[in-house]
């Protein structure tokens, strides 16, 4: 029996170009008919009709690469420092004053700080004051630094005599040696897991619900949680055991957690095992680091202004040993799991690829759908080589909006010519999806869709007009592509008899409306198995 009708749409269908239909029928949160509006009315006169009034529809988009578990437990616990801050003197002066009267041994931790936009990091002793002796901690927006006040190295155990963890830095004043509070990837993830240390499943739900009733309004329907924690697995499971999951999620689970890609593989999960809502769609590595924040890793050296204790002859730097990294790859792939692993930098994507290559050569499968995450500088000779190995150039897209200006300043408006060169690798047949990696950028698929189309940063930087694509190849990045890249092309991604009826309401046609807008182009309502999970309220 059909339960819904979606009538009067121009409905983009997303199985090739300029496929459109303007009716379809739902049944048990699948799509079973489509035709025009009267054809489609024909079938079940008296099913409940969602009329879209003309309007542009889509498929729900899929979000590929984001972090919304780490996310939802932060925000009941942490500050986020992403809005509401305009300079790094009023993120100081809200330090002040959050832990004025606290206990000596209360913490504070702001999460999501950006330097670039609030003039630089603070100095060690101006986050002393602010936090009067206790300690704080203001972890970067990219997740991969973060700036430590002097109590809060004591309680980690940083002292000036400190040796540098395992791939990581301790930043340390040029002319005394004094750690300058700066922590560099594994060092400042020793602060991060003290801080969460006692994170719960139930602050991973409670924050989660939050997270993605944000996301639906940008007509988010799927994602790939990047990095997935055990507690985010069981929050997971527990928000579908309580009716609290809208939304559909992929889980890539965390290889920072040994025990948990251990357990994974001695149960035999693979792939696929799930069901539409939970699913895992594989294990995730990351082994390469951030440009914006001057880490990741490249053959060339940064250029551009540099932190404070920056090595003279930056060029980034890995988190594994290269033999270690292909060891863990061939492990999981010989499993029958599909491999994501962080790739930014052309050197970063070069030790990714050596890693695959060499689980290619010694398990060879021929439809793997191993996965570069980030996937930022494809140069000429990666792009070769993902075209050969068929690897996916999981790409960041929501970095070219976001992002876009840091990685001209730190790498040169010249270097923007092989940074997300989409036109390139659709034009070499190499699949690459696009992603947010949210909560290091914004969620809107739109603002990718944008970069994408115009090469242009958030604030109209030149990122190489020559790598543009049209509106439905970018459009196909966040639908398309996203299913595929996650192995559910067989679920969702276009809107075909028999897929899941994920779908969008756009307020303006984006097939249509002036490039230059579709940044600001905004959802109307978003449907996940034909159920409404977002409106627009009327302006």
């Amino acid at each position: 029996m059909i339960d819904r009708l979606v009538i009067n749409g121009k409905i983009a269908t997303m199985e090739r170009e300029g496929a459109f239909v303007e009716a379809f029928a739902i049944h048990d949160g699948c799509i079973v008919a489509r035709g025009t509006t009267q054809e489609i009315r024909a079938l079940a006169p008296k099913a409940e009709v969602i009329d879209c009034g003309g309007r542009t529809v889509l498929p729900g988009f899929i979000d590929s690469h984001c972090h919304p578990d780490m996310h939802g437990a932060r925000l009941g616990r942490w500050t986020d420092l992403s809005t509401g801050f305009s300079s790094k003197a009023e993120v100081l002066d809200f330090v002040r004053r959050a832990t004025e009267g606290k206990p000596a041994g209360h913490w504070f931790v702001g999460f999501r700080y950006d330097d670039l936009r609030l003039g630089g990091y603070p100095t060690r002793e101006e986050l002393d004051n602010a936090a009067g002796g206790r300690p704080a901690f203001l972890y970067r927006r990219d997740s991969h630094l973060g700036f430590a006040n002097s109590a809060a190295l004591k309680l980690v155990g940083f002292t000036r005599e400190s040796q540098d963890p395992p791939f990581g830095r301790l930043d340390r004043h040029p002319e005394t040696g004094e750690l300058t509070g700066l922590l560099r990837e594994t060092a400042a993830h020793e602060v991060v897991n003290y801080c969460q240390r006692d994170f719960t499943p139930d602050d991973f739900a409670g924050g989660l619900v939050k997270v993605f009733d944000d996301f639906a309004s940008y007509g988010i329907t799927s994602v790939h949680n990047s990095l997935c924690s055990t507690q985010g697995i069981i929050a997971y499971q527990k928000m579908r055991e309580n009716g609290e999951l809208r939304m559909r999620v992929g889980l890539l689970a965390s290889g920072r957690e040994d025990d948990l890609i251990e357990a994974i593989i001695r149960s035999g999960w693979r792939t696929g095992f799930g069901d539409e809502w939970v699913r895992l769609t594989g294990v995730e590595w990351c082994p390469d680091c951030s440009t914006s924040g001057r880490t990741a890793a490249y053959y060339e050296p940064y250029v551009g202004e540099k932190v404070l204790g920056e090595p003279d002859d930056n060029r980034g730097m890995l988190l594994y040993e290269l033999e270690d990294f292909k060891q863990r790859v061939l492990r999981a792939h010989k499993a029958g799991l599909l491999v994501g692993a962080d790739g930014v930098g052309d050197r970063g994507i070069d030790f990714v690829l050596d890693a695959f290559e060499h689980a290619l050569h010694h398990h060879p499968v021929h439809d793997h759908r191993l996965r570069v995450e980030h996937c930022c500088n494809v140069t000429p000779p990666i792009l070769q080589r993902l075209k050969r190995l068929a690897v996916i150039c999981s790409s960041a897209t929501g970095f070219a909006y976001d992002l876009g200006d840091a990685y001209r300043r730190n790498r040169g408006p010249e270097a923007m010519r092989y940074m997300w060169p989409h036109r390139s690798m659709i034009d070499a047949g190499v699949v690459a999806p696009g992603h947010s990696d949210s909560p290091v950028c914004h969620p809107n698929p739109m603002r990718g869709i944008y970069s994408l189309v115009n090469r242009k940063t958030d604030t109209g930087a030149d990122l190489d007009r020559s790598e543009a694509i049209t509106v439905y190849e970018a459009i196909a990045c966040y639908t398309t592509l996203g299913a595929y890249c996650g192995k559910e092309e067989h679920l969702k991604g276009d809107l075909g008899i028999g897929k899941l009826a994920d779908f969008i309401i756009l307020e303006d046609d984006i097939f249509s409306i002036d490039p230059e807008r579709l940044a600001e182009l905004r959802v109307a309502e978003t449907f996940l198995g034909g159920e409404r999970i977002f409106h627009r309220a009327a302006a």
